[in-house]
């Protein structure tokens, strides 16, 4: 049952593209490539990845994020930056990644039933999203059943 949740202003190290919905698993990618660099500057990351959904539309502008204490620089490929803090409505998703896109369209469609304002704002080229979030709990490499893995989805409220 979704919920609503404050939530913290968070630091992270990332890596933005912007792709078709085919595009969004080489995105996925760099989330590994993220730990590693971490990794090697002895950083250890503060939180489970996540992607985060700039733009929705026929392309995607979206984020592979890895939570940090502080900024840390990893080369020109990735930048850090804050997800905002403040209210969100959340819900968890158990299952396979395939099951993302009937997940956040039962929360969208819960929040509208909620009376919800998100905080997004309508463009030419589709939704421009201020924080959305796909929040992976389970690492793959602890469970590969991608059956019992946990996805959670939060989705900032307008302020």
């Amino acid at each position: 049952m979704p919920s609503f949740v404050d939530r913290p202003a968070q630091r992270y190290a990332g890596f933005r593209d912007t792709v078709t919905a085919e595009g969004l698993p080489e995105v996925a990618h760099r989330i590994g490539a993220i730990v590693g660099a971490l990794a090697q500057r002895g950083v250890t990351p503060a939180g489970a990845p996540f992607f985060r959904y700039l733009s929705v539309g026929a392309r995607l502008t979206v984020e592979a994020g890895v939570p940090t204490e502080g900024p840390v620089d990893l080369g020109e490929e990735y930048f850090t930056d804050v997800v905002p803090g403040g209210r969100y409505a959340t819900s968890t998703h158990h299952g396979a990644p395939d099951g993302l896109h009937a997940a956040t369209a039962a929360l969208l469609e819960w929040g509208e039933r909620q009376g919800v304002r998100w905080d997004r704002a309508e463009t030419p080229d589709g939704e421009r999203w201020g924080a959305r979030l796909e929040v992976y709990r389970t690492d793959p490499r602890e469970e590969p059943d991608a059956a019992k893995w946990e996805t959670d989805l939060c989705f900032r409220l307008a302020g």
